[in-house]
């Protein structure tokens, strides 16, 4: 059987939902897996298609489940603890039914702005923090280091660099 058969993340949504308040509102991976397939009717030749056969052993339904967990928690619907567990929020549990298409416009929409965020705020970062340190860099190299220093510096990056014999007042000999 293909994955064609098998729900879209989108589409399990509801059952997800479905499946934590008949848990009595939180569950483990396994027992919601357990209950959309039951609930779905989802043939078991479907629901044991796998994801990816090389890689885990993981099926298609775990997999498209585990996104509709991460869009319904980004959504701020459920939320899950160290352990796995799996709640829909306390605030929230009144609510029986999404709009999957609601949810993934929220959730894209949500993304795309913290995207812009984080690009934005590298693009200042990045510039700054670069000419800190090329100043911190400059200062230390005219300002603060001896010559003498500054001639033992110089010598080690030249040995690290694969020069050697080298002399005060001769043009490094470069030895493979």
């Amino acid at each position: 059987m293909d994955k064609s058969a098998v729900p879209k993340y989108h589409e399990l949504f509801n059952p997800l939902l479905s499946a934590l308040h008949e848990l009595g509102g939180s569950g483990t991976v396994s027992e919601i897996f357990e209950t959309v397939a039951e609930q779905s009717d989802l043939p078991d030749q479907v629901a044991e298609v796998p994801h990816n056969p090389e890689k885990s052993n993981r099926t298609e339904l775990e997999y498209r489940l585990a996104w509709a967990r991460t869009y319904l928690k980004k959504y701020g619907l459920i939320d899950n603890s160290e352990r796995g567990v799996w709640i829909i929020e306390p605030e929230k549990r009144d609510i029986v039914s999404v709009d999957p298409d609601d949810v993934v416009r929220t959730v894209r929409d949500q993304m795309r702005q913290e995207r812009e965020a984080r690009d934005a705020e590298d693009d200042e970062d990045i510039p700054e923090a670069e000419e800190t340190w090329r100043t911190q860099l400059h200062r230390v190299l005219t300002q603060r280091l001896s010559p003498e220093a500054f001639e033992r510096l110089t010598k080690r990056l030249l040995r690290e660099s694969g020069f050697n014999e080298l002399h005060a007042g001769q043009a490094p000999r470069y030895r493979c």
